[in-house]
């Protein structure tokens, strides 16, 4: 099973909650970005957050190895408004065996800026996630300084979110949920997907760290996913729901499908 490019063809492969794992398959060339990008979005969203496009020295080289690789003129921020991925650039310092962010062009990010990561090695860029450093930062260190050219890796990971805003910037969630009931959950609850990939540049050797945001309503997911949240549930609110707000619209999701069952049950 590859990685699709829409929330409904994710959420089977993505993490949401319980142990962090990395869940890395790999791709082909002709998966790695989206076929179809939606470019006036793109326009629309770096328009509204020129912040998000950060830049330090080291950037250049593999900006323009990046852009040239995906037939633009130009650098990053060329390369990332052409495609609907976001786009970051990772790489080593003399001396170093840590891979430090150098250049960002984000336009939809989930609730994070490129400003306050820049310069940052992998594990400070991830020290707001709960059990990272314990449970993956070795293993993700390792494989990216191991990571070949020519090799693609995607993941892909799910948040649930009370807008369907692309750039997301989280409020204190008992405000965001508050108006959330099972009965409304499918219209007022957005499932948000990030596809994530990885690759190195051959000739710079930079790693370029890409972002595919997707977000859907609750309502338009297939039975299966709905499902497959509900039972996330539980695994959220006994680990990292609390940075994710999971106790604040729990009850309303998993109501939501148990209403949803109910009505299957009665289809059949």
């Amino acid at each position: 099973m590859t990685l699709g490019f829409s929330v409904d063809e994710l959420l089977p492969r993505a993490r949401g909650g319980g142990v962090l794992k990395m869940g890395l398959a790999a791709l082909s060339e002709d998966e790695w970005l989206d076929p179809a990008p939606d470019l006036e979005a793109r326009k629309a969203g770096f328009a509204a957050y020129p912040e998000g496009i950060q830049l330090a020295p080291e950037s250049e080289a593999p900006g323009r190895e990046l852009a040239a690789m995906l037939g633009i003129n130009g650098g990053l921020p060329e390369a990332a408004q052409a495609r609907w991925e976001d786009m970051c650039l990772l790489t080593r310092r003399e001396g170093e065996d840590v891979y430090r962010l150098v250049g960002a062009a984000v336009a939809f990010p989930s609730d994070w800026r490129p400003a306050e990561k820049m310069g940052l090695p992998l594990a400070a860029m991830h020290a707001p996630i709960q059990g990272y450093a314990e449970q993956l930062a070795s293993g993700v260190d390792r494989f990216i300084s191991g990571l070949a050219p020519g090799r693609i890796f995607g993941r892909c990971n799910w948040f649930i979110a009370a807008t369907p805003a692309l750039r997301w910037v989280a409020e204190a969630p008992e405000r965001a949920f508050a108006h959330v009931t099972p009965e409304n959950a499918g219209e007022t609850l957005f499932v948000r997907s990030e596809r994530q990939t990885l690759r190195r540049l051959p000739q710079t050797g930079a790693i370029v760290f890409t972002i595919g945001v997707y977000v859907a309503p609750l309502s338009s997911l297939s039975d299966a996913n709905v499902t497959r949240l509900a039972g996330a549930m539980e695994q959220l609110l006994s680990g990292e729901g609390d940075r994710r707000g999971a106790p604040h619209y729990a009850a309303a999701l998993q109501g939501f499908a148990q209403t949803r069952e109910v009505a299957i049950g009665q289809r059949v």
